[in-house]
Protein backbone atom coordinates (compact mmCIF):
# COMPACT_ATOMS: atom_id res chain seq x y z
CA UNK A 1 0.00 0.00 0.00
CA UNK A 2 1.49 3.36 -1.01
CA UNK A 3 1.59 6.44 1.25
CA UNK A 4 -1.41 8.12 -0.41
CA UNK A 5 -3.55 5.05 0.23
CA UNK A 6 -2.37 4.64 3.83
CA UNK A 7 -3.05 8.20 5.00
CA UNK A 8 -6.87 7.91 5.27
CA UNK A 9 -6.51 4.66 7.22
CA UNK A 10 -3.91 6.21 9.54
CA UNK A 11 -6.26 9.15 10.19
CA UNK A 12 -9.07 6.71 10.98
CA UNK A 13 -6.90 4.67 13.37
CA UNK A 14 -5.57 7.72 15.18
CA UNK A 15 -9.09 9.07 15.59
CA UNK A 16 -10.08 5.76 17.22
CA UNK A 17 -6.93 5.72 19.38
CA UNK A 18 -7.59 9.28 20.58
CA UNK A 19 -11.13 8.33 21.62
CA UNK A 20 -9.89 5.24 23.48
CA UNK A 21 -7.11 7.21 25.23
CA UNK A 22 -9.55 9.92 26.29
CA UNK A 23 -12.03 7.39 27.72
CA UNK A 24 -9.21 5.47 29.44
CA UNK A 25 -8.01 8.69 31.13
CA UNK A 26 -11.58 9.53 32.20
CA UNK A 27 -12.07 6.05 33.71
CA UNK A 28 -8.67 5.61 35.35
CA UNK A 29 -7.20 9.09 35.72
CA UNK A 30 -4.09 7.78 33.97
CA UNK A 31 -2.76 8.45 30.47
CA UNK A 32 -2.75 5.61 27.97
CA UNK A 33 0.64 6.52 26.51
CA UNK A 34 -0.13 7.49 22.92
CA UNK A 35 0.75 11.16 23.25
CA UNK A 36 4.14 10.85 21.53
CA UNK A 37 2.78 9.03 18.49
CA UNK A 38 -0.15 11.43 18.18
CA UNK A 39 2.20 14.41 18.53
CA UNK A 40 4.49 13.17 15.77
CA UNK A 41 1.60 12.56 13.42
CA UNK A 42 -0.03 15.92 14.20
CA UNK A 43 3.23 17.77 13.54
CA UNK A 44 3.67 16.10 10.17
CA UNK A 45 -0.01 16.54 9.28
CA UNK A 46 -0.14 20.23 10.21
CA UNK A 47 3.29 21.40 9.03
CA UNK A 48 3.38 20.68 5.29
CA UNK A 49 7.17 20.78 5.00
CA UNK A 50 7.69 17.85 7.40
CA UNK A 51 7.88 14.11 6.91
CA UNK A 52 8.21 11.35 9.47
CA UNK A 53 11.69 9.90 9.86
CA UNK A 54 12.18 6.14 9.70
CA UNK A 55 10.84 4.32 12.74
CA UNK A 56 13.27 4.29 15.68
CA UNK A 57 15.67 6.72 14.02
CA UNK A 58 18.20 7.60 16.72
CA UNK A 59 17.78 11.19 17.83
CA UNK A 60 15.00 12.57 15.63
CA UNK A 61 11.42 11.87 14.60
CA UNK A 62 10.79 14.14 11.61
CA UNK A 63 12.65 15.69 8.69
CA UNK A 64 12.26 19.01 6.92
CA UNK A 65 13.73 19.12 3.43
CA UNK A 66 14.34 22.46 1.72
CA UNK A 67 16.39 21.98 -1.40
CA UNK A 68 19.49 20.06 -0.35
CA UNK A 69 19.18 21.10 3.30
CA UNK A 70 17.69 18.52 5.67
CA UNK A 71 16.71 19.51 9.23
CA UNK A 72 16.32 16.68 11.77
CA UNK A 73 13.72 17.38 14.44
CA UNK A 74 12.79 15.69 17.68
CA UNK A 75 9.04 15.84 18.33
CA UNK A 76 7.88 16.12 21.93
CA UNK A 77 4.21 16.24 22.83
CA UNK A 78 2.16 17.04 25.94
CA UNK A 79 -1.55 16.42 26.37
CA UNK A 80 -3.36 18.39 29.03
CA UNK A 81 -6.47 17.30 30.86
CA UNK A 82 -8.96 20.02 31.69
CA UNK A 83 -7.82 22.26 34.54
CA UNK A 84 -4.13 21.27 34.48
CA UNK A 85 -1.45 23.94 34.21
CA UNK A 86 0.97 23.45 31.36
CA UNK A 87 3.92 25.78 31.85
CA UNK A 88 5.49 23.85 34.74
CA UNK A 89 5.15 20.52 32.94
CA UNK A 90 8.22 18.95 31.39
CA UNK A 91 8.79 17.33 28.03
CA UNK A 92 10.44 13.97 27.51
CA UNK A 93 14.21 13.65 27.44
CA UNK A 94 16.31 15.39 24.83
CA UNK A 95 19.55 13.49 24.27
CA UNK A 96 22.45 15.81 23.46
CA UNK A 97 24.58 12.85 22.37
CA UNK A 98 22.29 12.18 19.39
CA UNK A 99 22.28 14.05 16.10
CA UNK A 100 19.33 16.44 15.73
CA UNK A 101 18.88 20.06 14.72
CA UNK A 102 15.84 21.20 16.65
CA UNK A 103 12.78 20.33 18.69
CA UNK A 104 9.09 20.56 17.88
CA UNK A 105 6.81 20.81 20.92
CA UNK A 106 3.24 19.75 20.14
CA UNK A 107 0.67 20.80 22.75
CA UNK A 108 -2.51 18.73 22.65
CA UNK A 109 -5.90 19.45 24.20
CA UNK A 110 -7.79 16.86 26.33
CA UNK A 111 -9.16 15.31 23.12
CA UNK A 112 -5.62 14.79 21.77
CA UNK A 113 -6.11 17.48 19.13
CA UNK A 114 -3.19 19.84 18.44
CA UNK A 115 -3.51 23.35 19.90
CA UNK A 116 -0.03 24.73 19.26
CA UNK A 117 3.28 23.67 17.79
CA UNK A 118 6.51 25.38 18.87
CA UNK A 119 9.95 24.97 17.34
CA UNK A 120 13.29 25.55 19.05
CA UNK A 121 16.71 25.25 17.42
CA UNK A 122 19.35 22.99 18.93
CA UNK A 123 21.72 25.73 20.14
CA UNK A 124 19.29 27.43 22.57
CA UNK A 125 17.94 24.03 23.64
CA UNK A 126 21.44 22.79 24.39
CA UNK A 127 22.26 26.00 26.26
CA UNK A 128 19.09 25.63 28.36
CA UNK A 129 19.78 21.95 29.09
CA UNK A 130 23.33 22.60 30.25
CA UNK A 131 22.60 25.71 32.32
CA UNK A 132 23.46 25.12 35.98
CA UNK A 133 20.76 24.49 38.52
CA UNK A 134 18.16 21.88 37.59
CA UNK A 135 18.64 18.12 37.92
CA UNK A 136 15.67 17.54 35.58
CA UNK A 137 17.32 19.68 32.92
CA UNK A 138 20.93 18.67 33.40
CA UNK A 139 20.70 14.93 34.06
CA UNK A 140 17.45 13.93 32.41
CA UNK A 141 17.50 16.39 29.51
CA UNK A 142 13.97 17.58 30.28
CA UNK A 143 12.84 21.12 29.49
CA UNK A 144 9.64 22.71 30.72
CA UNK A 145 6.90 23.80 28.35
CA UNK A 146 7.48 27.42 29.40
CA UNK A 147 11.21 27.15 28.64
CA UNK A 148 10.57 25.85 25.12
CA UNK A 149 8.14 28.72 24.62
CA UNK A 150 10.76 31.22 25.77
CA UNK A 151 13.56 29.91 23.51
CA UNK A 152 11.43 28.76 20.59
CA UNK A 153 8.93 30.19 18.15
CA UNK A 154 5.29 29.41 17.53
CA UNK A 155 5.02 27.69 14.13
CA UNK A 156 1.36 26.64 14.19
CA UNK A 157 -1.71 27.54 16.26
CA UNK A 158 -5.26 26.27 16.03
CA UNK A 159 -7.60 29.12 15.19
Amino acid sequence: MDDAARIPRIIELLTQAKAVAKEYRELTGRPLGITGEVGEYEAVRLLPDLELADVREAGFDALRRKGKKVTRLQVKARCYAKGHKEDGQRLGSLDLDKEWDGVLMVLLDPDFEAREIWEADREPVEKALTAPGSVARNKRGALSVSKVRSIGRLVWKRS
